[in-house]
């Protein structure tokens, strides 16, 4: 017997301003700010979300060693990669590389990479036609 995984639900970040990685997720990447659990904070895009933990106030449990700047993590986009570069430019973002061909969990997708407010790595990709 085996688990079968479907999906990922969610994942944490550990950021220094929860307001402000709000702020910069849904200009910047359009997610949904959201207040739940007791006034918990998460950014919501598809059938995910990010759940924000302030660093020095995480919820339990929690990772081994939270830290703001850890991640690194490729989002998908059905936006045309000229068009995510151009919102990307417009709202200031500096692209550190892209757009480059990489390889997705189910094929080839085209990249590029910046930093968040906390300095992770974020990659937005679009699959291949």
């Amino acid at each position: 017997m085996s688990i079968v995984i479907d999906r990922l639900d969610h994942l944490v970040l550990t950021v220094r301003d929860v307001n402000l990685s709000c702020d910069f997720y849904t200009r910047v990447l359009g997610m949904e700010a959201i207040t739940f659990s007791s006034g918990r904070r998460a950014l919501r895009f598809g059938e995910q979300k990010f759940n924000l933990h302030q660093a020095g106030r995480e919820f339990e449990p929690k990772a081994g060693k939270p830290t703001p700047a850890s991640a690194d993590f490729c989002l998908i986009t059905t936006t045309p990669m000229a068009q995510v570069i151009e919102h990307l430019e417009n709202c200031g973002v500096e692209i550190m590389q892209g757009p480059v061909v990489r390889t997705g969990a189910t094929g080839p997708i085209e990249s590029v990479y910046f930093r968040d407010p906390d300095e992770n790595l974020v990659e937005v990709s679009r699959y291949s036609e």
